[in-house]
């Protein structure tokens, strides 16, 4: 078995921009509120006639095109998502019909905050298995159709966006480029961040979320470095789940991180969920904010009260 690399990234965002001024018009909130808490000043909304899928397929275009693939070149496709409204076709399989891919298989993992991050080490594991050649990994939210815009303590900390990845095997003797996965949960911390009920709507308990992610976080981090054979300070970039900049700060810090570039995507895009950590890596990328085969650590955390980090070589 040979390890597997990220050949490319892509990621997308609606049009609409919703501002902290905007918001101040629907709820009782304001600008220096909603930056001192969380660090959020501006959200992409999905159209009511922009679902998930689409906002997927386009974040898997840009990464095919990217990497110099075709359709039918992948025959693994994954969407990490907790926002689909149908249960059937999945999410997968109609991002798979969008793009024109022939034969995949096609699964949605639901690991909410942390879906990338798990659905990126299956896929990992698929392909050092052998049971797929290529795999697209996307990570796709639409929380605007979840959120209770009446609540000023929800409603002000999501958006909706899509980032993705091919995943491909190395080659024979060339260095893994995606690391092995640390990854659990706390189950019974479960209900702190929730989407349930008829029709379903986001809920959590922010600060019992805000200690465990501050307090607990920061060691399984460190860990999931050891697991890859590397130093924390070796690393060129952080992307941790873009959740709360009070959160991003001070556990990229006490990681140990401190050469690292820090992903801030969460200032520009909110709470994108599952594709917070595709579409803040992809624009570190585009930017030029690191380089080919530079470490990066992704961390995902949040719903169901579930991890999952891996530290991986930039494509």
């Amino acid at each position: 078995m040979h390890g597997s690399r990220i050949a490319a990234i892509g990621h997308y965002q609606p049009a609409k921009v919703l501002t902290n001024e905007d918001l101040a018009r629907m709820v009782d909130t304001s600008d220096e509120w909603i930056t001192s808490r969380v660090g959020i000043r501006t959200r992409h909304i999905a159209g009511p006639d922009e679902p998930v899928d689409e906002l997927a397929a386009h974040a898997a275009a840009k990464a095919l095109a990217a990497a110099g693939l075709t359709p039918g070149d992948i025959d693994l496709v994954l969407v990490a998502t907790s926002t689909a409204i149908d249960r059937s076709p999945n999410t997968a399989a109609r991002v798979a019909a969008r793009l024109g891919i022939p034969e995949p298989a096609a699964m949605d993992v639901n690991v909410v905050c942390a879906g990338f991050t798990h659905a990126l080490a299956t896929a990992d594991h698929t392909v050092r298995a052998g049971a797929a050649t290529r795999a697209l990994v996307i990570g796709a939210d639409k929380m605007s159709e979840v959120t209770d815009w009446t609540d000023r303590s929800t409603c002000v900390l999501v958006g909706d966006g899509a980032g993705a990845a091919v995943v491909e095997a190395c080659a024979p003797r060339e260095q893994a480029g995606i690391g092995p996965v640390l990854w659990g949960s706390v189950p019974e911390m479960g209900n702190a961040v929730r989407i349930e009920g008829t029709p379903p709507r986001f809920a959590q308990e922010g600060q019992s979320v805000y200690r465990w992610a501050t307090t607990q976080l920061p060691q399984i981090a460190r860990r999931a470095c050891e697991k890859a054979g590397v130093e924390p300070a070796d690393l060129a970039a952080v992307v941790l789940h873009q959740a709360n900049l009070r959160i991003i700060e001070p556990l990229a810090q006490k990681i140990g991180a401190v050469n690292a570039v820090v992903a801030r995507d969460v200032t520009e895009s909110g709470n994108t969920s599952a594709a917070s950590i595709p579409l803040a890596l992809s624009k570190l990328i585009e930017q030029g904010s690191v380089r080919t085969g530079d470490p990066a650590l992704l961390f995902g955390f949040g719903g169901n009260l579930s991890y999952a980090g891996q530290v991986i070589r930039c494509p």
